[in-house]
């Protein structure tokens, strides 16, 4: 079973969620907050598998809250926003999300990236990863990661994991089988100290390996 708590400053929003996630077999919601604040106190009395975050409310905000919840639990954050994804994205990222969903998005695919970042793998599309390089190319971010121990081969992997490539579409542009490709994966995890897909597209920028010619 799927642990989830709900955040929205919405009420009438919480309960469509909440009615939407129970509807599933394998997921129950086991908390609900109407704002940053109560959605960290929410996470520390119910250790949920996911959070569904807002962005926009009063008080502490959806990053805020991202970011603390990050720093003590291992609950997955999907950020549900009503708003256009540039202004946050990358601040996002880096307090911790693992993936983003438009609030209109069809049910059945909210019910499946619960699934999806529940298991550990972040929800990225490659038009949200094209608007991290865009960014990136506008203002260039310190250095802050170093790749020191990361192969070459690593750094290929990495590199397209941060263009936004699936595994299939990695084995095929490096011609490898599946299991080495998580293989290469599960190496940059350790080495990078990433909780899951989306800490290693933020990497693979703060190291400098993403380029506006990457």
């Amino acid at each position: 079973m799927i642990d989830v708590v709900v955040v929205d400053d919405q009420a009438l929003l919480r309960g469509s969620f909440r009615v939407l996630v129970d509807s599933a077999a394998d997921l129950r919601v086991v908390g609900e907050a109407g704002d940053g604040a109560e959605a960290v106190s929410v996470v520390r009395s119910t250790s949920p598998d996911v959070v569904l975050m807002d962005v926009r409310m009063p008080g502490v905000d959806g990053i805020a809250a991202t970011r603390e919840i990050s720093s003590f639990s291992a609950a997955r954050v999907l950020i549900l926003t009503t708003f256009d994804l540039d202004e946050y994205v990358y601040s996002a990222l880096r307090a911790g999300a693992s993936g983003f969903l438009l609030k209109d998005t069809p049910p059945a695919d909210l019910l499946a990236a619960i699934r999806v970042v529940a298991a550990g793998d972040s929800l990225l599309s490659p038009s949200v990863t094209r608007r991290l390089v865009a960014e990136f190319s506008r203002t260039p971010t310190p250095r802050t990661i170093r790749l020191d121990g990361i192969t070459e081969r690593e750094q290929e992997v990495l590199l397209l994991i941060a263009r936004g490539f699936s595994n299939a579409e990695i084995m095929d542009e490096l011609y490898l089988s599946a299991g080495t490709v998580k293989t290469h994966i599960g190496r940059l995890l350790h080495k990078l100290q990433a909780r899951d897909r989306a800490q290693l597209v933020i990497a693979a920028y703060e190291s400098g390996l993403v380029t506006a010619r990457s």
